[in-house]
């Protein structure tokens, strides 16, 4: 369907409680898996930055990017859906206008790529915007943000709460220059900071002093991105960036299916024993889930790709690790359920920036696997997770995509798992609930939700 609004409906998101599904055995399934929400978001922003229309090939279809199209809208952005060759909706096409329009109200939902990159553009705009969030995510830190975007040039009315909701006084443009921020809470201030500056009047000198910079992988993806579109990031240090003032070109992007959400479906052949293929997975990526091969072998899996897929296969048991996730720190809630079956006790660390996100995730998945019977415990930066027996009972998503389905996993191996909202999900994957159930069948589902089942060579 084409048209001069959105018009692709993602598939049916099914809401609240769901009984996770054991395993009835050894699987042998290939799934694929929609598109990286990551990359989605970053070829909207700079789509809707770029010199002419850009088309966005086999996008994510998800609450998280129906934000972002909706914020970019709002701000007179042209998206219209055309058909395309994905098996998870339409194709986009981005028409920019400039400046961006005023005098409006966005709001972000549970999206911290929205509250983060968006905040980025308003200065943009020719008038007032406001940006907002669902009330579960006002909590999430934007102090960074709002004092870089103010040591930039913009105009912001943030009432003295360094947090959403905040009013940003839009003049057209923005002047850029050289600013110092401490991203140790999120490496999506330095993305939305970078993913604005070729449009900045001087361009932007963007230095990170601070203990750490989590998740670097997703700020090689935003450079990397930059770089496709004709803008060069010299990087005359760790830490600092410099990103000169120039167009940015228009381009037609595909995106690469979302690697992380891949890792519960590649963790299952772990808990579940057989084997279990991703399609479409890239040589090389810079989406954190690329890190995947790496850990699962760790853990005791073989790991393989052949013909553009990764195939996962269980070995004999789950090795306990001790690991350093600050680069993918995303993963740690699959990571923990298979800790949680392993031989040994696991230390993940260098995570302290996942306690904001769409929740305190350490402590939520410490709590929830105590519920269950198991044993966790909450570290400055990480969690250890020492294997007990586990048992049914209500795991709670605590409105975190990654929480749900990280109970979809200890489902597998344990009766009666109950998550308290399935519809979490649809935040990054609206079609998890019905993958995993295809992908425990063996089956292909009614509309080809996954690939029909056959022997993959490891």
């Amino acid at each position: 369907m084409t048209g001069d609004r959105y018009s692709h409906v993602p598939a049916p998101t099914v809401r609240g409680r769901w009984h996770a599904p054991r395993a009835g055995g050894a699987m042998r399934a290939t799934v694929t898996v929609p598109g990286s929400k990551s990359l989605t978001n970053r070829e909207l922003i700079l789509a809707a930055l770029a010199d002419g229309p850009s088309r966005l090939a086999a996008p994510l279809h998800s609450d998280d990017s129906a934000r972002m199209i909706d914020a970019l809208r709002t701000l007179g952005v042209g998206i219209e859906s055309t058909p395309g060759n994905g098996r998870y909706g339409d194709d986009l096409v981005i028409t920019p206008i400039w400046p961006l329009q005023g005098s409006t109200v966005i709001d972000c939902g549970q999206a911290g790529t929205v509250m983060r990159f968006v905040a980025g553009l308003a200065g943009f705009a020719r008038g007032d915007v406001t940006l907002t969030a669902h009330e579960s995510a006002l909590h999430r830190p934007m102090g960074t943000m709002i004092k870089a975007l103010r040591d930039v040039g913009v105009d912001i009315d943030d009432g003295g709460h360094w947090s959403l909701p905040f009013t940003v006084r839009g003049h057209g443009h923005v002047r850029g220059g050289e600013v110092v921020v401490d991203a140790s809470q999120s490496s999506q201030f330095v993305t939305g900071l970078l993913l604005a500056a070729p449009r900045f009047d001087v361009g932007l000198h963007l230095i990170h002093r601070g203990e750490r910079l989590p998740s670097m992988p997703h700020i090689d993806m935003t450079i990397e991105s930059l770089a496709h579109r004709g803008v060069h990031v010299e990087r005359p240090a760790p830490g600092e960036w410099v990103v000169p003032a120039g167009p940015v070109r228009a381009k037609d992007t595909p995106i690469e299916p979302d690697l992380s959400n891949a890792a519960p479906f590649l963790a299952a052949a772990m808990i579940a024993g057989g084997s279990v293929s991703v399609t479409g997975w890239p040589a090389h990526s810079t989406q954190p889930g690329a890190m995947l091969t790496e850990i699962l072998t760790l853990m005791g899996a073989r790991a393989s790709r052949r013909g553009g897929a990764l195939t996962v296969t269980g070995g004999a048991g789950i090795a306990g690790v001790d690991l350093d996730l600050s680069a993918a720190g995303e993963l740690t809630p699959t990571l923990v359920a298979l800790a949680a079956f392993a031989d040994s006790e696991s230390t993940f660390y260098g995570i302290g920036h996942i306690r904001g996100h769409e929740t305190d995730r350490i402590a939520a998945l410490v709590s929830e696997l105590r519920a269950l019977g198991g044993e966790a415990h909450e570290l400055a930066d990480g969690i250890r997770i020492v294997p007990r027996p586990l048992h049914g009972g209500t795991w709670r998503a605590h409105h975190d995509h990654r929480l749900a389905t990280t109970g979809a996993l200890i489902g597998l191996a344990v009766d009666g798992v109950e998550i308290d909202d399935i519809g979490t999900t649809a935040k990054t994957m609206p079609e998890f609930p019905q993958l995993w159930l295809d992908m425990l069948a063996g089956s292909p589902g009614d509309d080809a939700h996954a690939e029909p089942l056959h022997d993959v060579a490891s």
